[in-house]
């Protein structure tokens, strides 16, 4: 059976997924159909593989109207529970980051403690069916004569909240460690100093871009699963890198592609769209993203066979070098290595922990196979992939 006669097309996948007879499997479960049967015949037995990943990105945010007022206003600044959002965008439209502090104390330097609330906190608040407290101030025009507004809102309240992501699902990321004498608060965890623990954030081999190293199936127009409901990827995302160091089986080595997303927030769920507290740092949205993988020929199949042995990230400083722009390594380590629980730096046993939870991606990999297997969900052709190594 050779690979140019196991093709597939989306037309004949969905026609499978809408007569209940589609064969979709979890990326874990793909790892080991790859390794016992080859990729050949897993392309002929497999249609779909499903992935998820459930971690910290910060580059996440909603699109909200929150409806005209009489005299009508247009907005120029806005608040929600405090946390600024961003108005320049017309009469009552505006954006909420997901890194946004709350204002005049972004890191509780007046109070103190471990609690930092931000932009992720108020989107989790609206998916909570929790009251909003919205203040907008305005300069006023002809057409536009209110110059403020003060009312509490719910996320049932809005006429609209999209949630647009600018940059999710990161394809692989450092493994963070902090080689000073000092301890460094990150985007990464707290780091003990003198290299006494490791974090790294990522689903591994049930990460979805992991499943689909050169984006041959992601692109404009991907359905998959966000924050609980159908959502879509929308372009790929800024910091998109695709032509980072790989691997012999065409794997990234270090942060590579990455994409934007979007979704109706109001068919989502809070289980999977939560707001972080980074120590620190400041606040971010946990998010829960899955992808399904076709398998339109064993190419595909081979690929999302691959398993975290296949995989390796870089060992970083972030007491230094990070912050000093230095691009150097600690060493290479696999995503093997990094969930046995410790990974070997300069000679000396680090323990290591996620930021991710592989048991929520397991999870979403699950749910979005079900929606397939129940033909509720099926499979969007990218009218463009993402852009590739050059």
């Amino acid at each position: 059976m050779s690979t140019e006669r196991i093709t597939k097309t989306y037309d004949e996948i969905n026609a499978r997924i809408k007569a209940g007879e589609a064969v979709v499997v979890t990326a874990e479960e793909m790892v080991g159909i790859v390794k016992e049967e080859g990729a050949e015949k897993a392309a002929a037995k497999i249609d779909v593989v499903t992935t998820g990943t459930f971690a910290p990105m910060c580059s996440s945010g909603v699109f909200f109207n929150f409806g005209q007022v009489v005299p009508t206003i247009k907005a120029s600044k806005v608040w929600l529970n405090k946390v600024p959002a961003y108005a320049g965008i017309a009469a009552v439209d505006a954006y909420i980051g997901a890194t946004e502090p709350v204002e005049d104390d972004p890191l509780n330097k007046i109070y103190p403690g471990e609690f930092q609330y931000g932009g992720g906190h108020v989107i989790e608040d609206l998916l909570r069916g929790k009251k909003i407290f919205l203040e907008a101030k305005a300069y006023g025009t002809d057409c536009y004569a209110s110059k403020k507004m003060k009312k509490e809102v719910t996320l049932a309240d809005l006429p609209h909240a999209l949630l647009c992501n600018p940059r999710n699902g990161y394809q692989n990321y450092n493994c963070a460690v902090n080689l000073s004498d000092k301890v460094a608060h990150t985007y990464m965890g707290r780091l003990k100093p003198n290299g006494k623990n490791a974090n790294f954030c990522s689903a591994g081999e049930l990460s979805p871009l992991f499943n689909d190293p050169y984006y041959k199936t992601i692109g404009i127009g991907t359905r998959i699963f966000l924050g609980g409901a159908i959502g879509y990827v929308t372009w790929n995302g800024s910091q998109h890198n695709p032509d980072a160091p790989r691997t012999e089986k065409g794997i990234p080595r270090q942060p590579a592609g990455t994409i934007m997303v979007q979704g109706d927030l109001k068919q989502m769920s809070a289980k999977w769209i939560k707001g972080l507290s980074i120590l620190g740092y400041g606040s971010s949205l946990a998010v829960g993203l899955g992808i399904p993988i076709p398998i339109l020929n064993a190419e595909m199949a081979a690929y999302t066979g691959i398993s975290n042995d296949d995989l390796f990230t870089q060992v970083v400083d972030y007491g230094y070098d990070y912050t000093n722009g230095i691009a150097r390594t600690y060493g290479e380590v696999s995503y093997s290595q990094l969930l046995s629980g410790s990974i070997t730096v300069n000679g000396k046993k680090v323990p290591t922990a996620p930021l991710s939870s592989i048991v929520k991606a397991r999870e979403i990999a699950q749910t979005l196979k079900t929606w397939i297997e129940k033909g509720s969900f099926t499979l969007h052709e990218p009218a463009s992939l993402l852009p590739g190594p050059k």
